[in-house]
C-alpha cells in the first residue's frame, strides 16, 4: 500500500504560497498594516484577487512613498492599483525566479501620526480554482506566519452556478449569500495554517478499468472470488461490463461485493471490470449494519492490537473520534522512503513505537487500533486516492498505487464515516476530519478482517505484473439504471398437490438496486408477498418459490402467474386445465365409489356367490 497525494498536498509541497508585503521606507513598528483581500470566482475560473490596504502612521514625521507586494508562484494578470476617489497609482511590476514583485507608488504624500492611507492592488488568478471532472478546487494561498500585518481578513465569494459546499478548511468564521455568490470570510490565524482548500459541487464522477489476474492450481474445479467496488453511504458504482459474466455477486458481513467464477483445473481467467464511480460530498441513505457487524468493529486484529496497554490508555485519554484523528496526525510522520512495492506493514503498535517511520497504513491501523480500544467501531477503506503528487507518479505508471483510510461509525447518522489522517498530517493542518474530499474511491473495506478481501490491483499472475489499475476523471453515464431480468419455471406437476412455481431474478447490471419486492399476481389478483430483497447487485441473482394452489375444480387456481419486478415482469401459464381434468376424474371416480357403496347397501347389486 502506497501513499496517495491530494492535488492540493503538490500545490503546497511544490511552492508554497504565500505574501509578503513591505514597504520601500518602512521599518518596524513604523506603520500599522491592515489588510483586506477579497477572492471572487467567476465560472469560468479566474479568480479576482482584491487586496483593500490601509496603512496608518505610527510617528508624525514617517510616511510611506509606496508599497510593494511580493508573489510567490503566483501569475498575476490585469494589475491595477487605486486610491479611494478611483485615482490609478503608477505600478511596477518584475518578475524573477517564479516570483513576481508588484511595486507601487503613491501620488502623494500622507503625513501625520495617525494619519491613514487606504487603497487597494488588483489582479486576476487562472490557477486557484480548477475543474476536475464535476467538482471545482479551490486553493487559496496560505499567509506566511511571518507577515508584518497588524489585521488580515479574508472572503471568499464563489458563484451558486458552480454548485454546493462539498468540503472547505479551515472553518469559516461566517457564511453569507448575496448576490448570487456563497461569501466564505477567514481571518489571519486560519490563512497562517494552510490556507483555504474547497471543493464546490454535489459529487464527483471517475471512470475506472480494473483487471484481475485469476488461475485455479487445483486438478479439478474450483470457485474463485474476486472484489469489486461496492456502493457505500459515500459511493454509488455503476458498472458498464464485466468480462467475463460473474456466476453471481454477493455481499459480505463487511459490505463488499464478492463476483464468483468457477475455474477449470488449471485454467487461468483474466476479469475485466469497467464502468463509472459517483462520489458523493455527504452521506446518502444506505442500508445500516446489524449490531452484531458493529460489535465485530469492536475487537482485536492482526495490526489492531486492541487489547495493548498503550493503546489502551490512549483510548481512555481520548474518547472521541475527533481527538483520535487529531492525536494520530499529530504524532505520525510519513516516511517518504517506505513509499515502495510491496513495503511490510507495521501495524498500529509498532507505529507508536516508530512514529517517525508511517505510511498511510499505519495511520490507518493507529486510529483503528485506537478507536475500538475506546468502543468506537472502525475499519479500514482500501482504495484509490486521485493525487498529481509528482513525488510518486512514476511509482504509479508501473504499479498499482492504492491509499489506506479509516471509517469508523456515527450512530446519530447512521452511516460509516471516512476520515483520512494522513493527508490530514502531510497537508499542514488540511481538515480530512469534518468532510473528507471527492477523490477517494474505496474498493474493499477491512473490518471482520484486517486484511482481506483483496482489493483491485492485487491479483496478480507471474514475475513482472502490469498495472491493472486505470482511474481518470468521467461523467456519469446515460444508462444508470439495474435492468432486471426475470425467469420463472413451474417444476413438473403432481397431481392432487399445489404445484410449485421456481423465480429467478437476475440483475444484468449497471448498478445495484434496494429495497424491491416481487409482485406476484394469480391472474388479475395480487399475491400478499411479504419476502423483500434488500439489495439486488449489478450481475446478481435471487431465487424463491411460490406456491400455486392445488383448488376443488380449480376455483383458487389462476390459470396465469404473473411475476414482476422493478418495472420488468413476466408471465407463467399454469397447469389449471390438468387441474381442472383432475378433479372432474376425480369427482367421477368418487361419484362411482358412492354409487357402488349404495346398491351393494340396497342389495341392488349382489356379488355372485362362489361356486365350488
Amino acid at each position: 500500500m502506497k501513499k496517495i497525494f491530494l492535488f492540493f498536498v503538490f500545490l503546497f509541497t511544490l511552492s508554497t504560497l504565500y505574501f509578503v508585503l513591505s514597504t520601500s521606507v518602512r521599518a518596524e513598528g513604523e506603520f500599522l498594516t491592515d489588510f483586506e483581500v477579497s477572492y471572487t470566482l467567476d465560472e469560468s475560473g479566474i479568480t479576482n484577487v482584491k487586496n483593500k490596504i490601509t496603512l496608518t502612521n505610527v510617528f508624525t514625521n514617517l510616511y510611506a512613498t509606496s508599497y510593494s507586494i511580493i508573489l510567490n508562484s503566483i501569475n498575476p494578470e490585469k494589475i491595477i492599483a487605486y486610491g479611494g476617489d478611483g485615482t490609478n497609482y503608477k505600478t511596477e511590476v518584475t518578475q524573477k525566479d517564479g516570483e513576481t514583485l508588484i511595486k507601487v507608488e503613491f501620488p502623494d504624500k500622507i503625513v501625520g501620526k495617525d494619519k491613514s492611507r487606504t487603497f487597494w492592488v488588483e489582479y486576476n488568478e487562472r490557477s486557484f480554482a480548477v475543474k476536475t471532472g464535476e467538482v471545482w478546487e479551490i486553493s487559496i494561498p496560505r499567509l506566511s506566519e511571518n507577515s508584518p500585518f497588524d489585521s488580515y481578513f479574508v472572503s471568499l465569494f464563489v458563484p451558486e452556478k458552480l454548485g454546493q459546499e462539498a468540503y472547505i478548511s479551515p472553518d469559516y468564521r461566517n457564511k453569507s449569500q448575496e448576490n448570487g455568490y456563497f461569501i466564505y470570510r477567514f481571518n489571519k490565524e486560519d490563512i497562517e495554517k494552510s490556507g483555504v482548500v474547497a471543493g464546490f459541487g454535489e459529487f464527483q464522477v471517475f471512470n475506472f478499468n480494473l483487471n484481475y489476474h485469476l488461475e485455479n492450481p487445483l486438478g479439478r474445479t474450483a470457485v474463485t472470488e474476486i472484489a469489486i467496488p461496492p456502493d457505500s453511504s459515500f459511493q454509488k458504482v455503476y458498472y458498464t461490463n464485466i468480462t467475463p459474466k460473474p456466476q453471481d455477486v454477493y455481499i459480505d458481513l463487511d459490505g463488499n461485493w464478492i463476483a464468483k467464477y468457477e475455474l477449470k483445473a488449471r485454467e487461468r481467467v483474466d476479469v475485466s471490470a469497467s464502468g463509472f464511480v459517483q462520489i458523493f460530498a455527504g452521506a446518502r441513505p444506505f442500508p445500516k449494519p446489524t449490531d452484531e457487524i458493529l460489535k465485530v468493529n469492536l475487537k482485536p486484529k492482526k495490526y489492531w492490537e486492541v487489547d495493548d496497554p498503550n493503546i489502551y490508555n490512549l483510548a481512555q485519554n481520548l474518547k472521541t473520534p475527533k481527538a483520535i484523528y487529531d492525536y494520530v496526525s499529530k504524532t505520525l510522520k510519513y516516511d517518504y522512503q517506505r513509499v515502495r512495492p510491496n513495503v511490510e506493514r507495521l501495524g498500529a503498535v509498532s507505529a507508536l513505537n516508530s512514529p517517525q517511520s508511517a505510511i498511510c497504513m499505519e495511520f490507518t491501523d493507529l486510529f483503528i487500533a485506537i478507536a475500538r480500544a475506546a468502543g468506537i467501531p472502525a475499519r479500514e477503506v482500501n482504495g484509490y486516492a486521485y493525487t498529481e503528487n509528482p513525488e510518486i507518479q512514476p511509482l504509479s505508471l508501473v504499479n498499482d498505487v492504492l491509499h489506506a483510510w479509516p471509517e469508523y461509525y456515527d450512530y446519530q447518522k447512521g452511516a460509516w464515516i471516512p476520515v483520512d489522517p494522513t493527508w490530514g498530517s502531510t497537508t499542514g493542518g488540511v481538515d480530512y476530519f469534518n468532510k473528507l474530499d471527492l477523490r477517494h474511491f474505496a474498493f474493499v473495506y477491512h473490518g471482520t478482517d484486517s486484511t482481506k478481501p483483496y482489493p483491485a490491483g492485487s491479483y496478480k499472475l507471474g514475475a513482472n505484473p502490469q498495472k491493472d489499475v486505470f482511474v481518470s476523471f468521467g461523467t456519469l453515464p446515460k444508462i444508470r439504471n439495474a435492468e432486471i431480468e426475470i425467469k420463472a419455471k413451474l417444476e413438473k406437476w403432481i397431481p392432487l398437490i399445489s404445484n410449485r412455481l421456481d423465480i429467478e431474478i437476475y440483475n444484468q447490471g449497471p448498478s445495484a438496486v434496494y429495497n424491491i419486492t416481487p409482485n406476484i399476481f394469480f391472474d388479475k389478483s395480487p399475491v400478499l408477498n411479504k419476502e423483500k430483497i434488500e439489495v439486488l447487485l449489478p450481475f446478481g441473482r435471487h431465487k424463491t418459490v411460490i406456491d400455486i394452489p392445488f383448488s376443488f375444480l380449480g376455483a383458487k387456481t389462476p390459470d396465469l402467474v404473473t411475476v414482476s419486478v422493478d418495472g420488468k415482469e413476466v408471465k407463467v401459464k399454469t397447469y389449471k386445465d390438468q387441474v381442472l381434468i383432475y378433479n372432474l376424474l376425480f369427482l367421477f371416480l368418487l361419484f362411482s365409489a358412492i354409487l357402488v357403496t349404495v346398491m351393494i347397501r340396497l342389495k341392488k347389486w349382489k356379488f355372485p356367490k362362489k361356486i365350488f
